[in-house]
């Protein structure tokens, strides 16, 4: 098995990226964007968590099958938040029972 190294610089500069990136999501909670409050939040968190999983994780110098599986699990939870919100989307506010 080959082995991959990862210049200090590169590992740096995604950490203050990151640490950046958790200020941005800070400065976004203080703002009202309405209903696109929680897609750049999301969006956000998606790109922190892409960050570490291909650079601290090393998923770039991953092999095929790796790619597969890991891919695998991202669409798989993609659909199952897909399904839940196109279930709670579909409902409508229902009333307590029995006020």
């Amino acid at each position: 098995m080959s082995s991959h190294t990862t210049s200090a610089l590169t590992l740096f500069l995604v950490f203050f990226a990151l640490v950046g990136l958790t200020g941005v999501t800070v400065w976004v909670a203080y703002i009202d964007l309405g209903i696109w409050s929680t897609p750049v939040a999301i969006a956000i968190a998606t790109l922190k968590a892409s960050l570490v999983v291909v650079i601290f994780m090393e998923m770039r110098f991953g092999q095929p099958i790796t790619w597969f599986a890991s891919s695998t699990g991202i669409l798989f939870l993609i659909l199952l938040i897909g399904l839940t919100m196109a279930d709670i989307v579909s409902r409508g506010w229902l009333g307590v029972p029995g006020k």
